[in-house]
C-alpha cells in the first residue's frame, strides 16, 4: 500500500492574516511546495522531494506530519466523560493553561487515552490546520491521519537540523535541536544558553540522538558525542509510524461514497492484508470446489434413483416400451396399475365409488341428501345450495386428512384428490 507523508510548511507567524478572527498562515496552494516522501510499506523511502499540492504523488494511504512549532501539549488527567462532551470537558480543563481562547485551538488526545488517568493533549491553531487541510483536499490530495514530527516520549530523543528561520521570523542561519522527553516537547536553537538549560548533562540513559547530514557536525561538537545520521525524509517517515492521529474530534476523517470504497478496498489490498485475502480467496475455492462435489454426489444419487425406478417399472411391466420408460417412469406406473385395477373390477383413488365414499363420511349431518352431482375422472362436484361458511370449512378439514382437496364456488364443492407440490409439507 503506497504511502504519501506529507510535511506541513511551518506557520508563519510575521505574515499571518486574520479571518473569521483567528490568525493563520496562507495555505500552501498557490505555487508553494510540500516536502514529502512516498513510500511503499511505509519503512523504506521509495521516492522524495518537494512539489505543489497538485503535483504531489498519489498513494493510497495519506499522513500529514506538522513541526514541532506548531504544536503545544498539555499533561491533564482524563476527565470522565461521554464520547459527545469529551471535547467540552477538555476545553473545561485546559481553559486557564491555553493563551487562546479554547474554540480557536483543534485538541487531540494521545493514542490509547483512558478516562481518569493521566495522558498528554496535543494543541494547534484550529482555524491554520483546517486551511492546510482544504489545501490539500483541493488538489485532491486526502489525508488520513495528522501526525506531530515529535511527541513526549521516554526514553528522551533529540534530533539536530538546520534552520534559516528565527522565533520572530527574521532569517538567521543556525542549528536546531528538537528535544522530547517525558514531559514535553521543546524547539530550541544551539545558539545561547536556553539549550544547556534544557537538556541535562549528561542526558538521560538511552537518549536517542540524530540529526541532519548538513548539522551533524555541529551537533557533535554542541553534544560531545556521535550523533546518528537521519535525512529529512527518513524523520518524516519515523513520525508517520508513530501511533498519534490529530484528526480527532471535528477534525475526524469521514470518507463517503466512491472515496470510502477506494478507501477500503486500499486497505483490503495493502500489504497489510495480505494474510487476510490469501484466506478469502482459499476460503472461496473451497467453497466452490465443495459446492461442485456436493452437486455430483447429489446429481449421482438421483440417478441412481432413476435409475431403480425405471429397474422395477420394467420388471414389472416387461411389455411396457424402454423408451415410455425412460421418458416418465412413474407415470407408465400409474397408467399400468390402473389398467390392472380395471381389469381386476377395483376402484381407485380417483374413481367414482371412492369418492362418494369419502364426500358421505364428511357429509355435515343438519344437511339433505344431495340433490345433483358431476363426475369427473379424479373430480367429483356436488350442489351445496345453502351451506355455510363453517359447515364447508368442517367438510374440508374432515377430508383433508385423506390426502382430498375441497373447493368451494356457486352453491359447490369440488372434491379431488390433493397435489403434493415439490418442497412442500406433507
Amino acid at each position: 500500500m503506497p504511502i504519501l507523508v506529507v510535511q506541513i510548511p511551518q506557520r508563519s507567524r510575521l505574515r499571518a492574516r486574520r479571518l473569521g478572527g483567528a490568525e493563520f498562515a496562507s495555505p500552501a496552494s498557490g505555487g508553494a511546495e510540500y516536502a514529502y516522501v512516498l513510500s511503499a510499506d511505509g519503512l523504506g523511502v521509495q521516492s522524495e522531494g518537494q512539489s505543489p499540492a497538485a503535483l504531489l504523488p498519489r498513494a493510497t494511504s495519506v499522513v500529514a506530519v506538522l513541526s514541532d512549532a506548531d504544536v503545544s501539549w498539555h499533561r491533564i488527567t482524563l476527565p470522565k466523560a461521554p464520547a459527545a462532551r469529551l471535547r467540552a470537558a477538555l476545553d473545561g480543563v485546559l481553559e486557564e493553561a491555553l493563551l487562546e481562547d479554547t474554540a480557536a485551538v483543534h485538541l487531540a488526545l494521545a493514542p490509547q487515552a483512558v478516562a481518569g488517568k493521566p495522558t498528554w493533549v496535543a494543541a494547534v491553531d484550529q482555524a491554520w490546520l483546517r486551511a492546510q487541510l482544504a489545501a490539500l483536499e483541493q488538489a485532491q490530495i486526502f489525508v488520513d491521519r495528522v501526525v506531530p514530527m515529535a511527541w513526549p516520549d521516554d526514553p528522551p530523543s533529540g534530533h539536530f537540523a538546520e534552520t534559516t528561520i528565527t522565533g520572530d521570523g527574521t532569517a538567521a542561519d543556525g542549528i536546531a535541536l528538537s528535544w522530547a522527553h517525558a514531559d514535553g516537547v521543546a524547539s530550541i536553537r544551539l545558539q545561547g544558553g536556553l539549550a544547556r538549560t534544557l537538556v541535562p548533562s549528561p542526558a538521560p540513559e538511552g537518549t536517542k540522538w540524530s540529526a541532519t547530514p548538513g548539522a551533524a557536525a555541529a551537533a557533535e561538537q554542541w553534544l560531545g558525542a556521535p550523533v546518528s545520521v537521519m535525512l529529512p525524509g527518513q524523520r518524516l517517515l519515523q513520525s508517520a509510524r508513530s501511533l498519534w492521529n490529530l484528526r480527532q474530534f471535528d477534525l475526524a476523517r469521514r470518507t463517503r461514497g466512491r472515496r470510502a470504497v477506494a478507501h477500503s478496498l486500499g486497505q483490503f489490498f495493502s500489504r497489510e492484508w495480505r494474510a487476510v485475502r490469501y484466506g478469502v480467496i482459499a476460503l472461496v475455492v473451497a467453497q466452490i470446489i465443495g459446492l461442485n462435489l456436493w452437486a455430483w454426489h447429489q446429481a449421482g444419487a438421483v440417478d441412481a434413483k432413476r435409475a431403480a425406478v425405471q429397474s422395477l417399472v420394467k420388471a414389472t411391466y416387461p411389455k411396457v416400451s424402454e423408451l415410455d420408460i425412460q421418458r416418465d417412469a412413474n407415470a407408465v406406473m400409474q397408467r399400468e396399475a390402473q389398467a390392472l385395477r380395471t381389469l381386476a373390477g377395483v376402484p381407485g383413488d380417483t374413481d367414482l365409488e371412492p369418492m362418494l365414499q369419502a364426500a358421505a363420511s364428511a357429509w355435515p349431518p343438519d344437511r339433505p341428501p344431495v340433490d345433483n352431482l358431476r363426475f369427473e375422472p379424479g373430480k367429483l362436484t356436488l350442489a351445496a345450495p345453502g351451506w355455510s361458511d363453517a359447515q364447508i370449512e368442517q367438510f374440508r378439514s374432515v377430508l383433508r386428512p385423506g390426502g382430498w382437496q375441497v373447493d368451494s364456488a356457486d352453491g359447490r364443492v369440488v372434491i379431488s384428490r390433493a397435489r403434493t407440490t415439490p418442497g412442500s409439507a406433507s
